[in-house]
């Protein structure tokens, strides 16, 4: 068995007894799985944690308590070796949904006694039979709409409940042959070097330069605040448009993992970008200064090219450094 299917059996392993745990259980289990010093960064207002202990009290242990018979539902599920400097090596990487029964609040959202789906995204890096690294992004103001809230204006893109891939074959527990793996990689990194050549003010049509990297029946499942939207027109008009005349001063920052496997492959950054709004994105207004992006993106592609997106930004962590305390104000004004 290859390191690839070993950490897949890991991380397999971390999530079916995940599953079953009481919170109260559940820095034991992270104890198990986890390296003593394990980084693991999450989304606004978890941010980074280290060790399981931190982990399992700041994160792992409330969410439990909240939603109850939680169950994973994946959508995605990959491993890859990860070149980039500093974080080299096997790393896991899932999407999907926590499902469960939203019974005892959580982050002060009032409970509403049922389904909830928490959306996320997660990498794992496993090194000698431990995780030492892990990013979980999830779509708190996604959770906060299906209780009921509306922490953001009304969005450009669609509001779902979002699916897996349309092929159905997101979950990939055998090896698969290197080509296509790098074939997916090699288009998801075309993808990144031609649109950092947009610096505003271009004279190439958007379409032109979404051409190259998506197909025409491309679907972008974008994060609550944008929502999803279809086809390569509608993506240039309710998102990719609005968004890239939204800031200025854009700066790309990297990735801290970025892998394929099969026709699936993402990447995420601590943060991705830094930018300065200039006024009407989320309906947002302007701001003096850059704020960052915390950003998970998993791709399907399609032939050469790539047709579903999936896509996590951490909004509470972004707006927040504008001034703006999402959580703070959703506990002071009701947004019903």
């Amino acid at each position: 068995m290859n390191n690839k299917q070993t950490a897949k059996k890991l991380v397999q392993d971390y999530y079916r007894r995940l599953d079953s745990v009481f919170d109260n259980r559940v820095e034991e289990l992270l104890v198990d799985i986890m390296h003593p010093e394990v980084l693991w960064r999450g989304y606004h207002p978890f941010n980074e944690q280290v060790g399981p202990k931190a982990v399992a009290e700041q994160f792992w242990g409330p969410l439990k308590k909240s939603i109850s018979h939680m169950q994973r539902r994946m959508d995605i599920f990959i491993a890859g070796d990860n070149k980039i400097e500093g974080h080299e090596g096997i790393w896991v990487a899932s999407m999907g949904h926590l499902m469960g029964l939203f019974d005892n609040p959580w982050l002060d959202i009032p409970a509403t006694q049922k389904i909830m789906m928490l959306r996320y995204g997660e990498f794992n890096h496993v090194k000698d039979n431990k995780i030492v690294e892990t990013a979980m992004f999830f779509d708190i103001p996604h959770f906060m709409m299906q209780a009921g809230f509306n922490p953001f204006p009304p969005q450009t893109g669609a509001h779902l409940v979002q699916p897996g891939p349309m092929t159905l074959d997101g979950l990939v527990p055998d090896s698969v042959p290197e080509y296509e793996s790098q074939k997916t990689l090699n288009a998801i990194e075309f993808m990144i070097e031609d649109s950092k050549n947009w610096h505003g003010g271009r004279e190439e049509p958007l379409l032109d330069e979404l051409r190259r990297s998506w197909n025409e029946d491309m679907i972008w499942w974008g994060p609550a605040g944008i929502g999803a939207t279809y086809t390569l027109e509608r993506y240039a008009q309710q998102h990719s448009g609005p968004f890239r005349e939204g800031f200025a001063n854009r700066q790309f920052n990297g990735h801290i993992c970025r892998i394929a496997e099969g026709a699936f492959g993402g990447f995420f950054g601590w943060p991705n970008l830094t930018l300065t709004p200039t006024g009407g994105f989320m309906g947002m207004p302007a701001g003096n200064k850059p704020a960052d992006m915390r950003v998970i993106d998993f791709y399907r592609r399609d032939g050469e090219k790539l047709t579903e997106n999936w896509v996590f930004i951490d909004f509470l962590h972004f707006w927040k450094m504008q001034g703006l305390d999402v959580l703070k104000r959703m506990k002071e004004t009701s947004f019903i």
